[in-house]
């Protein structure tokens, strides 16, 4: 793999309550939304809750970049990161049955 090609990473975000206010904030929601529209290397993502009912206690991406350090950009370039109250961990991520297509 040269320097760059694409990989693809799982990033799991952990909240603070606090984070809350963020995602009530519809101007925060929507520049986050408009943030993550504008950049396709962020292929899926999404809020992470305990259960259906309860308040939302993290997030997961799948991006595709050449470099963590490309991750860790998106990341703290997000309208959404506060990092007072939002952890993450990145990981590397490889796809079983990497031939096949899968659409969510």
């Amino acid at each position: 793999m040269t320097q760059q090609e694409s990989r693809r990473w799982v990033v799991v975000f952990r909240d603070d309550a606090r984070m809350m206010q963020i995602r009530a904030d519809p101007s925060r929601r929507d520049a986050h939304v408009a943030y993550v529209r504008a950049h396709p290397e962020l292929r899926i993502g999404g809020g992470l809750r305990p259960d259906p009912e309860a308040d939302f206690c993290g997030a997961l991406w799948v991006v595709e970049v050449a470099t963590r350090d490309m991750v860790e950009a998106l990341i703290t370039d997000d309208p959404f990161f506060v990092p007072e109250w939002r952890t993450y961990e990145i990981y590397t991520w490889g796809k079983i049955l990497e031939d096949e297509t899968v659409l969510l």
